[in-house]
């Protein structure tokens, strides 16, 4: 069973072309602790068009944190912003896309699961 972090990222790649980040160009490095094995998914965006893959490749910046916590943020669970105050996310690199792509991650369930 895929976990959320990799219903994300397999979504994210579909898109294509994501209209959110069309300001955006730059490439994020994701390091998901997971025990101990760290799954690496690497992220470009070219004026809103976005390529997923897998490997381990220098970025413009880099998200590391716990594949559980990005579970939480993958499925609208945990606040990026909070996750980053707490250390709980390390960021590493060019801010900017860390904002950009706090974008395109789900918003809280609705009160009563709506």
């Amino acid at each position: 069973m895929a976990d959320a972090a990799e219903t994300f990222f397999r979504e994210l790649g579909e898109r294509g072309h994501e209209p959110l980040l069309e300001k955006a160009k730059g490439t994020i490095r994701f390091e998901l602790r997971r025990g101990k094995r760290t799954d690496r998914w690497f992220v470009a965006i070219d004026k809103g068009d976005v390529r997923v893959s897998r490997k381990n490749a220098a970025a413009d910046g880099t998200l590391r944190t716990t594949g559980e916590l990005f579970d939480g943020l993958a499925r609208g669970e945990v606040n990026a912003m909070a996750a980053v105050l707490r250390g709980a996310v390390e960021l590493e690199g060019d801010p900017v896309l860390f904002v950009l792509l706090q974008r395109l991650l789900p918003g809280p369930p609705a009160p009563g699961g709506r």
